[in-house]
């Protein structure tokens, strides 16, 4: 890891005209070199957050850097080194995809490099479109044009802001090879999904926001492992009459003859819940476990434990 983040946030803070507090005293850095998600509810912040860090929004108060540059102060160099996916499909219809790339360059005082142009075209499966106008693509095919574009200048820190909203099951398949690709070729990646099991088995860390403050920040591990619950699911042959009241209130029914129960990792036992079972003259046909995943600890911060 590089000694300087790739993004640092301190005390960000940014309160719009009409009152609204978007972000309210965040702070956290990101690693050169890591996968990082960045997550929360609608309205959380998280938009706010990444169009200042691009320079698109000025913050009320504290300070933000890319690779070490202000991003008020150092504008440029800081818009240098970040690379924004934005959310939405914002295009010049009458350029053709070449000609966009080759803009996007000049934005950064960079002539177009045919190569780095053909080899990101080839990667995102846009080579026959190279000569497209962008009136003539389809959703998925802009969306890919958005992501060759961020790239032309090359930075170090990668933005992908709902890459995946919308698309196919082969293109969201492409964009996760491309972005594994990219952060192996040493890109952080800074990721906001609301398909959280993308974040999951992408992301090294995580940072929720919600109502424009940090709720957490911490490897996608131990986010994991925080969270108190596991769930476990029976299926029962014979269900005498009496079960549901004499064992756990959290039973939940299911279809055939399948029940649910909520343990709490460090007080419930599954070998007592299996016991009890027994005891009370239940047929045990099949068992099954589920360990929390990021959108049960997601929940849990954000929606108040209620799913």
């Amino acid at each position: 890891m590089s000694a300087t983040p790739a993004l640092e946030i301190n005390a960000l803070e940014k309160v719009y005209a009409s009152g609204l507090k978007a972000l309210d005293g965040v702070s956290f850095s990101v690693e050169q070199g890591e996968f990082f998600a960045l997550l929360g509810p609608n309205g959380a912040g998280k938009s706010t957050l990444i169009n200042s860090l691009a320079g698109l929004v000025k913050p009320t108060s504290g300070r933000a850097k890319v690779c070490g540059h202000d991003v008020q102060q150092d504008w440029r160099q800081a818009r240098r080194a970040l690379g924004v996916v934005p959310q939405e499909l914002v295009f010049d219809p009458f350029f053709t995809v070449r000609e966009v790339l080759a803009l996007q360059a000049g934005y950064f005082g960079l002539k177009a490099s045919r190569p780095w142009q053909d080899e990101v075209l080839e990667e995102l499966g846009l080579s026959d479109k190279a000569d497209t106008r962008m009136r003539g693509l389809s959703g998925g095919m802009k969306r890919r044009v958005l992501i060759a574009q961020a790239l032309m200048h090359k930075p170090p820190v990668v933005v992908l802001d709902e890459p995946t909203a919308g698309v196919d099951v082969e293109l969201r398949q492409l964009l996760w090879r491309f972005a594994k690709r990219l952060h192996a070729d040493g890109h952080t990646i800074v990721l906001t999904t609301h398909y959280l099991e993308e974040a999951e088995s992408l992301c090294d860390r995580v940072a929720i926001l919600d109502k424009g403050q940090l709720q957490t920040l911490q490897s996608t591990e131990d986010l994991l492992a925080s969270h108190p619950w596991r769930e476990i699911e029976v299926q029962l042959g014979a269900v005498p009459a009496e079960l549901s009241a004499s064992l756990h209130s959290d039973t939940v029914a299911l279809s055939d003859g399948w029940y649910r129960w909520r343990l709490h990792k460090e007080h419930d036992s599954v070998a007592d819940l299996l016991e009890q079972l027994r005891n009370s003259g239940a047929q045990l046909l099949d068992i099954r476990t589920r360990e929390p995943n990021l959108e049960d600890v997601f929940l849990q911060l954000v929606g108040g434990g209620n799913e």
